[in-house]
This record gives C-alpha cells, sequence and structure tokens, in this order.
C-alpha cells in the first residue's frame, strides 16, 4: 500500500518524506500561489485555476484569496459556495462542502493530524480523517474544524468555534469545543428586518 493510499484508508501515513506526497503538495502550492496572485478583476483566470486546483467544484464558486489548500484534488464544493480571505483546507484526506456553503474569513479545515507517539511523530507520520460539510451551512469568522468531523445541512458555527466532534443538521452551534446551542427555527426568519418596498 502506497503512503497516498494509507493517508485515504485512515492509517498512519508517511507525510514528509514520500516523493509522491510531496510533488502532489508542490503542485497544489504553485497552483494557489497563482491564485492568490491574481487580479481580483480577473474573474475568468481564477475560475480556470480553481478547476485545476479542486477535485470537484460547483457551478461558479467565489473563494477570495488569499486561499491554500494541501493536495486540492481532495476537496470537493458544491454549487454556490463562498469563501472570504484567507480559508484553509488541509486536504490529506477527503473535505466535501455541500451547496449553498459560506464560510468567513480566517477558517481552518484540518484533516491532518500528527501521531501521539512522539518516536512516531518525529519520522513525519500523520493520520488522515476527511471532513464533511452539509448544504446551507454557514460557518463564522475564525472557525477551525478538526479532522473527521461532519456538520449537518442548514447548521450555522459560530465565530471563533473549535468543531472537534460531529454537529448535527439545523442548529446554531459555537465556543471551544463547539456545542450545540440551540435548534434554528422559524422565528429566526424574523430575527432581521426585510426591506418590502
Amino acid at each position: 500500500m502506497t503512503e497516498w493510499e494509507k493517508a485515504q484508508n485512515g492509517y498512519l501515513y508517511d507525510a514528509n518524506y514520500d516523493k509522491e506526497i510531496i510533488e502532489a503538495r508542490t503542485r497544489c502550492a504553485d497552483l494557489c500561489y497563482e491564485f492568490n496572485n491574481c487580479r481580483p478583476s480577473d474573474t475568468e483566470k481564477q475560475q480556470k485555476l480553481l478547476g485545476q486546483i479542486l477535485g470537484r467544484m460547483g457551478a461558479d464558486p467565489v473563494i477570495t484569496a488569499p486561499f491554500y489548500c494541501d493536495y486540492g484534488f481532495n476537496v470537493s464544493i458544491g454549487k454556490n459556495f463562498y469563501t472570504n480571505h484567507n480559508v484553509t483546507i488541509l486536504d490529506c484526506a477527503k473535505v466535501t462542502f455541500g451547496d449553498n456553503v459560506f464560510i468567513a474569513p480566517n477558517c481552518v479545515f484540518s484533516t491532518a493530524g500528527h501521531a501521539i507517539d512522539s518516536e512516531q511523530r518525529s519520522r513525519g507520520l500523520e493520520i488522515a480523517l476527511p471532513i464533511t460539510v452539509g448544504d446551507n451551512v454557514w460557518i463564522g469568522t475564525n472557525v477551525s474544524v478538526l479532522p473527521g468531523v461532519t456538520i449537518g445541512s442548514n447548521t450555522i458555527i459560530g465565530a471563533g468555534s473549535v468543531v472537534n466532534k460531529d454537529i448535527p443538521d439545523g442548529v446554531i452551534a459555537a465556543g471551544n469545543p463547539c456545542k450545540v446551542i440551540r435548534k434554528i427555527t422559524d422565528a429566526d426568519k424574523k430575527k432581521y428586518p426585510v426591506f418590502e418596498g
């Protein structure tokens, strides 16, 4: 089994010294560099580069530079996907975003974890566990989503949260560690005024 195959199957793997992995990361880093140095008005070039970076891409995503990921081809985004500045995705395992996902600035999605044993860790061994984000999810500023987490559809993750466990559908969750605060209800439709002119 190759080091990459180990990573995709949830085994400790060599992330630092394996040639195939290093080449894949370098390719993605070069593409992210090119994307991050595009003129903001050059949306055509941005979309072309995102098509080369990402594994699957819904229609017309908006990803605001700077944006970083490790491999890119392990990231899948649905339609109407939006990230604000400085989003990082460490996609050593699959990272899947549904439709209508909005991500605020300075968020990190990390499938990567290092070995707990110091000898294994010093040899460069890591573990990678997939992250899944459902449809219609809003993720606030400075959120960290950790390996193996699933965030349900129609959910809001509050700013500054560290999401280390699964979060169900249709809730507001926040904190460190992130916990469900309450369900989202029909009353939330009246939270903010709507101009009807």
